[in-house]
């Protein structure tokens, strides 16, 4: 069975991953976790982490799907250009991308939002001053997907975690939109066939 990346780097948000990453697990679907650089890395709560590989080492063919968390400060980013060409890689093989609150900033950087809609946690003056994203693309709803890619806001972390680890916990209410989705968020029908496969426990709903 193929494998969700889950990246990490110093003062990853662990929060914003984590109903992800506990739907991804009760679901059966294995994860991987990839570092920027080999050795351990803290989130930004303290939370100390030791990832199984690193983005350089990692075979796109053994994974089919990417999570990125966002972080509190993206500013020691911005030259990760291996990151960037990986998330590009990713893209072109076909890959579930999965990105929230800062870290479309990532994907943007990589060229993956090019033509896609998206949200992010930066307002305008931020968006501009970044100079990576396309606003035609920009929309405020909390949670967007375009064909394979998802990008949230923080907040909305439940959410974002459901819409990645499948489409069940919603889609038992007529339309696929389940109870409490906020409002102009995506259904999750839309990343359904793309989403990690293999699941074999139900998936809890939030």
């Amino acid at each position: 069975m193929k494998q969700t990346a889950v990246i990490l780097y110093p003062r990853f948000s662990e929060y914003e991953i984590s109903v992800a990453l506990s739907v991804l697990r009760q679901g059966g679907h294995p994860v991987v976790f990839d570092g920027l650089e080999e050795g351990p890395v803290t989130g930004e709560a303290g939370l100390r982490c030791i990832p199984d590989t690193t983005i350089d080492r990692m075979d796109l063919g053994r994974i089919d799907s990417v999570l990125v968390p966002g972080c509190d400060d993206i500013a020691y980013l911005v030259g990760a250009d291996h990151l960037f060409r990986f998330l590009a890689d990713a893209d072109s093989a076909g890959l579930v991308l999965a990105a929230i609150s800062s870290a479309p900033y990532h994907l943007a950087r990589a060229g993956v939002l090019d033509g896609r809609r998206y949200t992010v946690a930066f307002g305008p003056e931020q968006r501009a001053f970044l100079g990576v994203f396309d606003e035609h693309g920009y929309t405020d709803d909390p949670v967007v997907t375009d064909g394979r890619v998802l990008t949230a806001r923080g907040p909305w972390f439940a959410r974002f975690g459901v819409e990645l680890g499948g489409s069940s916990a919603s889609s038992s209410t007529p339309g696929g939109t389940g109870p409490g989705r906020p409002t102009g968020s995506t259904r999750p029908g839309d990343l359904r066939g793309a989403l990690p496969s293999g699941m074999t426990r139900p998936i809890p709903r939030f």
